[in-house]
């Protein structure tokens, strides 16, 4: 879209409508649109790149831009962010183009940045502020990964006695979890394809899961097999993928639900890969 802002010496004649100008505040009145700008392109990356969903990007960012008083005109792509900033009392204007970097996804720092940009809204920080606390935020969201590996074991093997796999089902899920969960923690890390990581973690959690017909300890080992891989399954994408539709991101919505389709076959090879070396027939 193709905005034009016009300077009128004429003061008779108003630059626009009150309702139609952001107020922002005394502190933030000085602020050039270039500043605001390269602050909401990271801050807009980096919340896309932990999960969140286009319309919760949109939100905030108008939401601190107001407070600064800036318009923003954002355009949200799958690899991108794309965002043009303007004083609407001037012809200050300042445009910034943010590449997505690839990361896990990530419900703290989603939450986190979410709530800086209610603290910015609620208590008019500056950009200043704002900007310390994004690097601060950014920088110190690190999960510990060995309470996540065991969270994700222990969630994966109360699925298994949910479908209603018995003891022995439930402890051969878990161990079957556990190195799976942990090998994709490595991969990732080291910053493997993660459809090669999807593939590889389910092959060696079905093999593992597939002990349960191998050593007949117990009566569910289909269910065994079934449950092990259920951590693996991309369910964030495809909600985010139906939240964008509902908000006619089509663009962000379409890839994204390629992107857990991909993810939900390189699982799925693993899976029966597993199963097919193990001489595991299901079907």
């Amino acid at each position: 879209m193709t905005m034009t802002i016009s300077t009128i010496n004429d003061p008779t004649i108003p630059l626009a409508s009150e309702d139609a100008i952001p107020s922002g505040n005394s502190e933030n009145a000085h602020l050039a649109s270039k500043e605001v700008c390269l602050f909401l392109a990271d801050y807009a990356s980096t919340l896309l790149g932990s999960g969140a969903t286009c319309i919760r990007i949109e939100k905030n960012i108008n939401r601190m831009a107001e407070v600064f008083g800036k318009r923003v005109e954002l355009t949200i792509m799958p690899r991108h962010v794309h965002l043009t900033v303007w004083n609407p009392k001037s012809d200050d204007r300042y445009t910034s183009t943010a590449s997505v970097a690839p990361a896990p996804i990530s419900f703290s720092l989603n939450t986190r940045l979410s709530e800086l940009s209610w603290t910015v809204a609620d208590s008019h920080l500056s950009l200043d502020e704002a900007r310390e606390r994004f690097l601060r935020i950014a920088t110190s969201d690190k999960e510990n990964p060995w309470q996540t590996l065991l969270l994700a074991s222990l969630a994966n093997a109360a699925f298994c006695g949910i479908f209603g796999g018995d003891l022995s089902a439930i402890v051969i899920v878990f161990v079957a979890t556990a190195l799976g969960f942990n090998l994709k923690q490595v991969l990732l890390k080291r910053h493997f394809d993660s459809r090669f990581v999807f593939f590889i973690c389910a092959f060696v959690s079905s093999v593992v899961g597939a002990a349960d017909f191998l050593f007949p300890a117990g009566n569910t080992p289909a269910v065994a097999i079934g449950t092990s891989v259920l951590y693996l399954v991309p369910g964030i994408p495809f909600l985010n993928s139906f939240n964008d539709l509902l908000y006619r991101h089509y663009i962000c919505s379409v890839c994204r639900f390629i992107d857990a389709i991909v993810l939900t076959g390189c699982l799925s090879l693993g899976l029966c890969l597993g199963m097919r070396l193990m001489n595991v027939d299901m079907f």
